[in-house]
């Protein structure tokens, strides 16, 4: 198993993260800095991540996931350097090393999961799976007309390229219900601007088959394993004529 892969099923961070973590140097191997991810490991060695071992992350590992309702002014990160309120600050989960599952810009409210397991994060975040999300838009120079939602629903071209048709209807004027399973950038907040209606406030309220339903703004609540097996259940999307494996593409962004 290669080395990243090995440390994201330890729980010590997402498997980009782990890469990440290899290449500056804080992993050691047998007493040796490793500086390769793809480095193979057969469970055997004795490995270190900035002094401690994988037991020890082991552990503390619980494998569960949280939901929150993140408020605005929260950073989606497990630490800020500039002191900053994180998503991980409203969990408390002692002698457990929580990560957000992908991001959400400060002032974007709405539900975000944090997780132990960095392999069931990576599959959340990787574009094959294609996982939607649901998103509450509220816009500017509402009520939004047909021409512009058809625009949103049949793609839109950004500077990074044009975006997967999105699922969009209008709640009330000015407030959309957009769907889409990428995670580019900022990714609806440019879409709306795009076809001409700014976002003024965004929620996320729906992360695959979870909804953020009634849950407080700053509330947390754990997950119950069968929610956990439904999002390990999510499979890969297929979008080629060939069928599986054919080289299905997409994007692997963060942020809405």
């Amino acid at each position: 198993m290669r080395l990243a892969k090995h440390l994201a099923h330890a729980g010590v961070a997402s498997r980009r993260a782990s890469e990440q973590l290899v290449f500056d140097g804080r992993v050691e191997v047998d007493g040796v800095v490793v500086t390769d991810p793809a480095r193979d490991v057969g469970g055997e060695e004795h490995v270190r991540v900035d002094g401690k071992t994988l037991r020890a992350y082991e552990r503390g590992a619980g494998r569960v996931v949280y939901l929150l309702h993140k408020p605005p002014g929260v950073v989606s990160t497990a630490k800020d350097t500039h002191g900053r309120k994180t998503v991980v600050d409203y969990v408390r989960a002692p002698g457990t090393r929580l990560y957000p599952v992908g991001r959400l810009d400060a002032d974007t409210t709405g539900l975000i999961l944090l997780t132990d397991d960095g392999d069931l994060a990576h599959r959340l975040t990787h574009p094959r799976f294609e996982v939607p999300k649901v998103y509450l838009a509220e816009v500017e120079k509402g009520p939004v007309r047909e021409p512009a939602l058809k625009a949103l629903r049949e793609g839109v071209r950004l500077e990074d390229g044009m975006t997967s048709p999105a699922k969009v209807r209008q709640v009330r004027a000015g407030v959309l219900e957009v769907t889409i399973h990428e995670g580019r950038k900022r990714q609806v907040k440019r879409m709306c601007a795009e076809v001409g209606h700014p976002v003024k406030a965004l929620q996320r309220v729906a992360y695959g088959p979870l909804r953020l339903g009634d849950l407080a703004l700053g509330g947390v609540r754990k997950l119950t394993q069968a929610e956990v097996e439904r999002l390990k259940a999510l499979g890969p999307v297929d979008n080629s004529p060939l069928g599986p494996g054919a080289g299905a593409t997409g994007r692997d962004g963060q942020r809405a």
